[in-house]
Order: structure tokens, then sequence, then C-alpha cells
């Protein structure tokens, strides 16, 4: 009877093994006795305990397995704890397992200092207190099981995120063949209508391809949109008067607006075009929402410790308090879609660049007067 409830035990056990992944903790010490009182006092169900003699041997088990853990005795003849720290620290496989330090040399201060230093995250000293030993080892397994949830969502988040980008550009594919369609329709229209067409059909096919030309604008928009804010782009030395006058030259400032720039411009170390395309949409909103006879835009730059405030300012017709935080909005647009040819998403590029680089966007604005946008950008 004794031994059929010893074979229950041992296959619930090993069904235990199957459906759970065991928590691994490696125990290093070259006193066996002391092995086996530390795994007396740590085995639980849903542990694994891995035993270590040397410090040879607890190298060769931490590059094998995937540990929570170790408990690393300090005094051990040929490689000393610290040592093992200090290799398993220097090694990408393992530089990230948790390391106690168990050790009865000392309670001095240097000592616990050299611990650390070697990449201990906690000590236990000899003799050893039960339930601390056991609280220790517990909220470390807590912490080792938190890091594996979050670095498996961060895995599923970023296949979500893949997927919604391929989801997105093979929708906005099929729906740009349609308008294309739509487009060419509405002008063989006109040309079949001859030469005395009437006013009206005149004017419903001019807004035909008025509308779906800016569908066709807002689809690409909203690629350029996820290209821009989801893609990790390579850094490089950026002279950000230079890249200014690059984007003035690329949209072609009116000759009745005039566009001040300093002479010091910084030169920084960033994505260039993430910061070619902020400027581009805040110097083209300039422009664009300007109705003096005489536009003034000025492009501003302050230094600060760790920051650049970047600034672009004109005397155009400005915006309204209430509207401030809507025109950062996905798809808004301060006037009719009928009679304004803007996606709407050129603000909501510039505030999702500039918030992934670590900055702030800011807006002040004084309706008829005009307005500043301001952005931070780290050094």
């Amino acid at each position: 009877m004794s031994e059929i409830n010893n074979d229950t035990k041992a296959v619930a056990e090993k069904t235990v093994e199957d459906n759970q992944e065991l928590l691994n903790i490696l125990l290093v010490d070259d006193r066996p006795e002391n092995l086996i009182s530390l795994e007396s006092i740590l085995t639980r169900e849903g542990r694994k305990i891995l035993k270590a003699e040397s410090g040879e041997e607890a190298l060769r088990i931490a590059l094998d397995v995937d540990l929570a853990m170790i408990l690393l005795d300090v005094q051990m003849p040929g490689m000393d704890g610290f040592e093992v720290a200090r290799l398993l620290k220097a090694n990408s496989r393992t530089r990230d397992i948790a390391i106690i330090f168990v050790t009865a040399i000392s309670k001095e201060e240097k000592y616990t200092i050299q611990g650390y230093e070697e990449g201990a995250v906690d000590y236990l000293l000899k003799p050893l207190d039960v339930h601390v030993v056991r609280a220790k080892v517990d909220v470390f397994s807590r912490l080792y099981t938190q890091r594996k949830q979050l670095v498996e969502k961060n895995k599923s988040l970023e296949a979500l995120n893949k997927q919604l980008d391929e989801f997105v550009y093979i929708v906005s594919h099929d729906l740009k063949a349609p308008l294309r369609g739509l487009s060419s329709l509405a002008t063989f229209m006109e040309d079949a209508i001859g030469e005395n067409p009437n006013d009206e059909v005149i004017e419903l096919l001019d807004m035909m391809k008025s509308r779906t030309g800016r569908m066709q604008q807002l689809i690409d928009g909203i690629l350029h949109y996820t290209k821009l804010t989801g893609n990790r782009i390579e850094t490089e030395v950026v002279d950000v008067k230079g890249l200014i006058i690059n984007v003035l030259d690329l949209i072609g400032v009116p000759d009745n607006i005039r566009v001040e720039i300093p002479d010091r411009m910084p030169t920084l170390e960033c994505p260039k075009i993430k910061l070619h395309e902020v400027f581009q949409n805040l110097l083209f909103n300039a422009i664009k929402y300007n109705d003096k006879e005489q536009g003034n835009i000025k492009v501003a730059c302050e230094e600060y410790e760790n920051e650049y405030l970047f600034s672009v300012a004109d005397n155009g017709v400005g915006i309204k308090p209430e509207h401030h935080e809507k025109i950062f909005g996905m798809f808004q647009t301060l006037q009719s879609k009928d009679k304004c040819e803007s996606t709407g998403i050129g603000l909501t590029i510039v505030k999702k660049i500039v918030e992934n680089q670590g900055g702030k966007v800011s807006l002040r604005s004084v309706p008829g007067q005009g307005s500043t946008f301001s952005f931070t950008w780290n050094k």
C-alpha cells in the first residue's frame, strides 16, 4: 500500500513539473552539509533546487540552465564567490541572474560593499535565520516571475504592433485602388461633358476630385504616421540650421512670407528624419495658416542643461484656447473639411515623435495675432 502511495505521489509531482515551469534556484557551497541544509529550507512545490560544490561547477550550470537566482557562498577554495559573481555579470547570458551572497566571513562594511560591487542583490549572514532566508528567496522569486511575465507581454505587444502595421498597410492599399478609380472617372466625365458644361455638374465633379484627393492624402498620412512613430531609426549628426533650410526649400516659401532663423543653432546626434518631420509640419502649418499681407515666421532655440527648446512662431490666424488640445488629435483641423486640404495628421505626428524622444510639445496662441509651437529635444 505504501509503495502504491509513493508511486502515486511521484506521478503527481511529475504532472506538476510537466504543467508548470519550475523556478530554478542554484545553491553554491563547497560543503555538502550546507547545501543539504539550504535545500531543506527552500524546497517547495514549483521550485527546482540545483546544487554546485565549486565556482566552476556553478558557472557551467548557470550557462546551461535558466536560473531565477543563485545563493552563493563567498568563502570557497579556488574560485571564491566574488570571482564567480564577477564572471556571471560579465556574461550576457547570466548577467541578469539575482545573486544572494551567503557568508560568515565578516559583517564589516568593506565586505558588504565588495559584494554589491560584484553584482549581489542581497546578503545572508551565517548562522542562517530560516525565516529570513525563506522571506528573501520568496521576494526574489516573485520579482523573477514578474520580470519574465513582462518580457512575455512585451514580446506579445511587439507581435501585435507588427500585425497592426501590416493590417494598416493592407487596408490602406486596398482603399487607394477604388479612390484612384473614382478620381479617373471624375476626370473622364469632365472631359466628356463638352464645351458647354453645366456649372452644377462641374462643381460636383470638382468636389469629387477634391475629396478623393484628400482621402488619398489621408491614407498616405496614416501610413507615414505608423512608419515614423513605430520604427527605430538610426541616429546621425544633424546640423539643425541646415536641416531647417532644407525643409524650407522642400515646402517652398511664398514671396510675402519672411522666415527668420538664428545664426547659431545646435548640432545634434539624433534620428534626422524624425527631427526633419517635426520642423516640416510646424513650418508648413505656419506658412499655410498665415492670412497676413506680410507674413513673419521666427524659428528660435534655447539651450538648457539636458535639452534644447525649439520654437516656431508666426503672425497668422492664431488658435482659440479651447482648440489648443484638440489640434494635436488625429484627423483634427480647425477649418471645414470641404475648404481645407489638411489631413489633420501633421500635428499628431509632431506630438508623437517629440514624446517618443522624451520631449514635450506646447502651444501659445492669440486668435488673429499668431501662434508659437514649442518642443523640447533631449541633447
